[in-house]
């Protein structure tokens, strides 16, 4: 689950981290009101959950309060990778000397919280990652002993010589850490970090990523989820139990199991083919979560083709088939069909197939093949 950038820096706010202060608007009146306020040059910020927001032209610095009010006039409303914009953070504009990069994020190869941390900041990590490798700066933390304050100070020396500003920025490291655990994040991120005039270190921007399995015992964080902030896909497949995630591809894929999925979508990479999604329709035998799953996977305008890949166990076939018939019947998806289901039941499977004549194969390599041709041939 993603939060919005003001939900993130209140937590930072709560928990010590200097950030400076700031109020929603969803209307240029509430902007140029707020604006008015704070009687300062201000930056007017739209909050979706992607990134790229400023370069998209999302991010504007105002001069005054007539200023902030027509930059929310237009970006309020404005559509970003998807995401319609509908409100803005209104900020104080800070007189930036430097800006850092902080962030920490659950690694799965070294199965810790790691610590990153750059004085390139201000840009796209993945971006001096691929450019400037050499200015980005790792710790994996040891989970039971924590961050330590000496470890902090090593860090924050990566990105300051001023020892006033090693100080408060191992100081904002250490609480980081801190809300890193407490809120059950996969990832935190500050960027930029910045210092100004008078030498304080701000965080002027905030991410945070909670783990979805953790939000049963983070009620007040899951009640900041924004449903209009999230790819409405997303949403319908979280209300139905399936796990899905929006990629850019063109191969639409439905299949049980997350192994498998992966292993479904890695083969469609090798044979040339792009992947659409990641749709996981779980071990339940329930059609009305296949018809939901195709439903989604159709509104998709990229997608081109459809690959259905089930291995039956507990997820029958015939239960996916009737699932498939259903959705042809209540909807005809406008791209091609092609499917592969073995496993229990896969003989009526292929009988209750029949009555709406989808092509099918035997093996995962026939069927991804498959369906990357039929993406080849149907038409924009």
């Amino acid at each position: 689950m993603k939060i919005h950038e003001y939900q993130a820096k209140q937590l930072f706010a709560e928990s010590g981290i200097p950030v400076p202060p700031g109020e929603i608007a969803t209307t240029p009146v509430e902007a140029f009101e707020i604006a008015e306020r704070f009687n300062q040059p201000v930056m007017v910020k739209a909050q979706v959950h992607v990134g790229g927001r400023g370069k998209a032209g999302g991010v504007k610095y105002a001069e005054n309060a007539e200023a902030a009010k027509v930059l929310a006039t237009n970006i309020l409303g404005m559509d970003i990778k998807g995401l319609t914009v509908k409100k803005v953070l209104v900020t104080p504009a800070e007189d930036i000397i430097s800006e850092s990069y902080v962030g920490i994020i659950l690694d799965r190869a070294t199965k810790r919280p790691v610590i990153m941390v750059s004085p390139a900041g201000g840009v796209d990590i993945e971006e001096v990652a691929a450019k400037t490798p050499e200015k980005i700066f790792k710790l994996a933390v040891d989970p039971i002993m924590g961050l330590q304050a000496w470890q902090a100070r090593d860090l924050a020396f990566k990105l300051y010589r001023d020892i006033g500003q090693v100080r408060k920025a191992a100081d904002i490291l250490l609480k980081l850490y801190k809300v890193f655990w407490k809120v059950d994040a996969s990832l935190v991120e500050i960027n930029p970090l910045i210092t100004n005039a008078a030498a304080d270190v701000i965080a002027i921007d905030g991410k945070i990523n909670i783990d979805d399995n953790a939000l049963y015992r983070q009620k007040n964080i899951e009640a900041m989820r924004d449903l209009d902030a999230e790819i409405p896909a997303e949403v319908e497949a979280r209300e139905a139990d399936l796990s899905y995630v929006k990629l850019d591809g063109t191969i639409g894929c439905m299949v049980n199991g997350a192994g498998l999925a992966m292993a479904t979508m890695d083969l469609v990479k090798r044979y040339g083919g792009d992947p659409a999604n990641f749709l996981d329709i779980g071990g339940s035998s329930n059609p009305n979560k296949v018809v939901t799953a195709l439903r989604i996977i159709t509104s998709d305008p990229n997608v081109r083709s459809i690959l259905i890949n089930i291995f039956g166990g507990i997820t029958r076939c015939d239960d996916v088939a009737n699932g498939i018939v259903t959705a042809f019947k209540e909807f005809q998806p406008r791209v091609p069909v092609v499917v592969r289901l073995t496993g229990t039941n896969e003989k009526e499977a292929a009988r209750i197939l029949k009555s709406i004549d989808l092509p099918s194969e035997d093996t995962l390599d026939l069927v991804v093949k498959k369906a990357i041709e039929l993406a080849e041939t149907t038409v924009a």
